[in-house]
C-alpha cells in the first residue's frame, strides 16, 4: 500500500450470536378442525384484518374455531413481557392449536 492511500478497519455487521436457536412447533398439515388465535399489537387495523382472515379461512376449513385478540390484549404494551410470557399455558388452557400475530405497522 503507497502513503497516499488510506485503509479502514471493516467490521462485520452482525453482531454475535447470544441465543441458541430453538426447535420450532411442527407445522400443521390442515386448519380442517383446529381453533386458532388472533394476537394484535393494536398498531394498525388487525380488527379489520383479522376479520378477512377469519372469512377466508372459513370458506376453506369450515369447522375452524377463532378466539379473538381481545382475550389476550395488546403484545404491545407495558405488560408486553408478562403477557407473552403466559401465552404458551393459556394457549393450552384454551386449547389453541395456532396462532397468527399481526399487525405491526
Amino acid at each position: 500500500m503507497s502513503q497516499s492511500e488510506t485503509s479502514y478497519a471493516v467490521y462485520w455487521p452482525r453482531g454475535a450470536r447470544t441465543q441458541k436457536d430453538k426447535d420450532v412447533a411442527p407445522k400443521l398439515r390442515s386448519l380442517a378442525g383446529k381453533r386458532v388465535a388472533f394476537l394484535w399489537d393494536y398498531m394498525f387495523r388487525g380488527n379489520e384484518i383479522f376479520a378477512m382472515l377469519a372469512q377466508e379461512l372459513k370458506s376453506r376449513f369450515s369447522d375452524i374455531e377463532f378466539i379473538g385478540h381481545e382475550e389476550f390484549g395488546s403484545t404491545h404494551s407495558t405488560n408486553e413481557r408478562q403477557l407473552l410470557a403466559e401465552l404458551p399455558a393459556r394457549f393450552k388452557a384454551l386449547g389453541v392449536d395456532a396462532a397468527i400475530s399481526a399487525v405491526g405497522c
